[in-house]
């Protein structure tokens, strides 16, 4: 068996694997003399730069290319993701990967070292099931011929309560040997962060609600205004201009009536103006 390097990227990957193990199928080895190269060449690319918490999923791609003249078959890439806040939940990270035409879910579980690893041994996602219908059965592996590349489409999301955060995803392949495995593979490094998402919209205040605070408003400044408003007695003094054009200013008492209406009304214009 040949070594794998992080040795907690292997450890993470066996503790994903093993309890799955009951489904295994038994297989010839593709590896071939131990020369401390894997004989799947593994690579990850086709992924966003970022994710948004509760958007939508991004795809990404996994190749496994066989450098050997014998067949691989029952491999089983193992999604371990570091995240540098140590925050990463299993719930979190949604993921997916494309077999027979079908999405399969990938469940992670946390190692002693606060990674996420998942193995490609889910079933397909839900569908419609008849009663007392056999449940799929559980992903056997991919099967890379020799000398070929076999591309594997995966996709994942994050739920919306995933805090800010920076990650680092690998994958590491094993070939599947009853209750036993192999290491065959181990891709690059996928990096990626993860952005806050969208804060909840603040609820809009009802019409009937708005029209009736602005009513308020305006009578409340309509009558504050009217209170402050400076009283002048200018309308007494109307009255009795009118009375003088109707008695007239020939008579003695006529002419000093008037002259003290003018003299009230001036100073009574000019105590307003200074009010203002």
């Amino acid at each position: 068996m040949r070594l794998c390097t992080p040795v907690s990227l292997c450890l993470a990957a066996a503790a994903a694997l093993l309890p799955a193990s009951a489904h295994a199928e038994s297989g010839p080895s593709c590896g071939g003399p131990d020369t401390g190269d894997f004989p799947l060449t593994t690579r990850l690319h086709g992924g966003p730069g970022s994710y948004r918490a509760g958007g939508g999923y991004g795809t990404w791609y996994l190749d496994l290319t066989n450098t050997t003249g014998r067949t691989c078959a029952g491999v089983h890439p193992v999604v371990v993701l570091v995240d540098a806040e140590r925050a990463l939940q299993p719930s979190q990270p949604h993921l997916e990967f494309y077999a027979d035409g079908r999405p399969h879910p990938v469940h992670f579980e946390t190692t002693d070292e606060d990674e996420l690893v998942g193995a490609l041994t889910g079933r397909p996602a839900e569908e419609p099931r008849t009663a007392g219908a056999t449940p799929p059965a559980a992903f056997a592996g991919f099967t890379v011929p020799p000398g070929e590349t076999l591309t594997v489409r995966l996709r994942l999301a994050l739920t919306s309560d995933a805090v800010p955060n920076e990650i680092t995803a690998n994958a590491a392949v094993v070939q599947r040997h009853g209750d036993d495995g192999e290491w065959v593979g181990q891709s690059n490094d996928y990096r990626f962060t993860v952005e806050a998402g969208p804060r909840p919209a603040r609820p809009e205040p009802e019409a009937s609600t708005t029209a009736s605070a602005s009513a308020t408003a305006s009578t409340s400044i309509t009558a504050s205004a009217s209170a402050t408003a400076p009283a002048t007695g200018l309308p007494y003094l109307a009255e009795e201009a009118k009375e003088l054009a109707r008695t007239g200013l020939t008579s003695p008492a006529g002419v000093l009536a008037g002259t003290v209406c003018l003299i009230a009304v001036g100073a009574a214009l000019l105590v307003a103006r200074k009010r203002r």
